[in-house]
């Protein structure tokens, strides 16, 4: 069996994509194939990567760099959003996905909720949901139906993650709230895209 190497895959999708008269972008990804039991997340930062926040710009799907961050601190999960949904905060909803290695920024991964954790922040509430990979991409976590599954430590990462990592930026502070099982989470996104769709 031959294996093309992935410049050459790409140029293929290119051609395909122009033949059609379509182009795709994250722009065109939908939240999920069974919202709100499979969500479409767009990874955004990568786990355990530089201390770089990325953020893609809705308008356009492109990448930018929103900051660099003041501590010497790295996101313990990847980091990304649901796709067409609109959080109370008017950003899409927040996702941590939890992976075995970490995904690369723009990549698009079907996930299965576990959890939310509630925050609060100088701009208001904050809510991150907690997901992990269909078990069509990896067995791994079929036994994780909520986050109480997941290794407590893990869990305990990313509270101390999310109350100190604006710790050294003027005027900026979060309060961590608590967690909160797959139904809240659940309601959460069916409440994002309703709001993404009324505000179309």
């Amino acid at each position: 069996m031959t294996v093309l190497p992935f410049s050459v895959i790409l140029r293929i999708i290119a051609r395909l994509n122009y033949s059609v008269g379509e182009k795709m972008g994250l722009m065109d990804i939908k939240s999920g194939r069974d919202v709100p039991n499979e969500i479409n997340v767009i990874i955004e930062i990568p786990m355990h990567g530089e201390p770089v926040k990325y953020e893609v710009n809705k308008e356009t799907g492109a990448l930018f760099v929103d900051r660099f961050m003041t501590t010497a601190m790295f996101y313990p999960t990847n980091y990304g959003y649901v796709p067409k949904t609109l959080s109370e905060d008017g950003d899409p909803v927040d996702v941590l996905v939890v992976t075995p290695v970490p995904l690369i920024s723009g990549a698009v991964i079907p996930c299965r909720v576990v959890g939310m954790l509630k925050m609060t922040d100088e701009a208001g509430v904050d809510t991150k949901v907690l997901a992990v990979p269909t078990s069509k991409l990896s067995k791994m976590y079929e036994h994780v139906k909520t986050y109480k599954d997941l290794p407590h430590p893990l869990l305990l990462s990313i509270e101390h993650f999310f109350q100190h990592y604006k710790d050294l930026e003027e005027g900026k502070w979060v309060k961590v709230d608590g967690w909160q099982g797959p139904e809240a989470a659940r309601d959460e996104i069916i409440a994002s895209v309703a709001r993404f769709e009324q505000d179309q």
